[in-house]
């Protein structure tokens, strides 16, 4: 059994009106600086951004969205930013913003494998538990 290690991740929030402070959860980035792994899953639903905020273009955000994870993937396709070592693309990806797109405060957890905490993560902060049960 791998040994744990610790990582940060921060939550990537969909915030159509910076002003009123209301914020849809899209994604987690995740950095286990142990394992020099970076990696980031965005899943945006439509239907709660319409819900939200009926005037903001879905296909838009979600487009802008993609650019994370392929920037934490060290995606040439992705800009210059995609170019920088792993530990400088998460600083980029972490800092502080005031547009549509933000993350939370950074948080730390510990797991043996940083893809499946992400996976994890992503369950519990951004997919809607199913219903029905």
């Amino acid at each position: 059994m791998p040994a744990q290690r610790s990582f940060d991740y921060a939550v990537v929030r969909v915030v159509p009106r910076v002003e009123r402070e209301e914020f849809l959860n899209a994604g987690v980035i995740l950095w286990c600086a142990e394992a020099d792994w970076l990696g980031a899953r965005v899943e945006l639903s439509p239907e709660r951004l319409r819900a939200l905020a009926p005037e903001v273009d879905a296909a838009l955000v979600a487009a802008h969205l993609e650019a994370i994870p392929r920037i934490a993937a060290g995606d040439p396709g992705a800009g210059p930013i995609a170019r920088l070592s792993r530990r400088e693309r998460w600083h980029w990806l972490v800092a502080p913003r005031s547009t549509i797109l933000q993350v939370s405060p950074v948080h730390a957890g510990l797991c043996q494998e940083p893809a499946r905490a992400l996976e994890h993560l992503l369950d519990r902060m951004v997919r809607l538990p199913p219903t029905g049960r």
